[in-house]
């Protein structure tokens, strides 16, 4: 079943899902197997029989202990199903846990592993996903809008940076062809702030487009209005 979907695809949702219902039902049905699998070893025992009676009829207080013991590992087995079933993550999505930005990698039925974008990897138990809020990129679908602030003087050319800007997009396949503005968002007795908001295929490729476009703007801006780079004003009145 899993051969007819492939996780390295762009366009991977599907299978994504897939895998992540498949990684967790096997443990649980893992998990179920090996307990009755011990059960039924034990039972064969005449002895270990006796002592299960013996044990039974006098674990009242003793169940309503270990009932208790066991509250949180229990409802953290629940979680993991939970997730199974209505997958609020999934294999590979892109996440923002504790404020750590990363990718899910690993999904198990007590805790999940959030591989973080410096190569860290940080254990989360999986009722965390239950019971707190976290932002999930890829929900729905991997594409994603990306920000780029740039303040500048009041001098500067918003036509002509704007025009920059779409053809620095035009030039590079990070961009998705699909969301290309420029805004002036805020003003100051200082600057401007202008806000790029573009589009790309993943969260990834949303970083490098950010990133090539503030150094390749920025550059434009030194190289034809210097002028416009931020600055601050005196006036200085001579008394007559």
């Amino acid at each position: 079943m899993l051969r007819k979907y492939d996780v390295e695809s762009s366009n991977n949702l599907k299978a994504r899902k897939v895998y992540t219902q498949y990684m967790i039902l096997e443990n649980i049905i893992i998990f179920i197997i090996v307990i009755l699998a011990i059960g039924i070893a034990l039972m064969s025992f005449d002895s270990i029989i006796s002592v299960g009676i013996s044990l039974l009829t006098s674990a009242g207080i003793a169940g309503i202990i270990i009932g208790l013991a066991a509250q949180k590992a229990i409802g953290t087995l629940l979680a993991g199903i939970q997730i199974a079933l209505t997958q609020p993550i999934r294999l590979d999505d892109v996440v923002i846990v504790e404020g750590e930005w990363g990718w899910i990698e690993e999904i198990n039925l007590t805790y999940v592993i959030v591989r973080i974008w410096d190569k860290r990897r940080l254990v989360v138990p999986t009722t965390y996903f239950i019971e707190n809020p976290f932002q999930n990129w890829t929900r729905t679908s991997a594409d994603i809008l990306g920000t780029v602030y740039i303040y500048a003087d009041y001098a500067l050319s918003i036509d002509d940076l704007r025009k920059e800007q779409t053809r620095l997009l035009n030039s590079t396949d990070l961009w998705d062809g699909k969301v290309d503005v420029l805004q002036v968002t805020n003003t100051t007795e200082k600057s401007v702030e202008l806000r790029v908001l573009v589009s790309a295929k993943d969260s990834p490729t949303a970083w490098d487009l950010r990133v090539f476009l503030r150094e390749k703007l920025l550059k434009f801006i030194q190289e034809n209005y210097p002028e416009s780079l931020p600055k601050s004003r005196v006036s200085i009145e001579k008394d007559q």
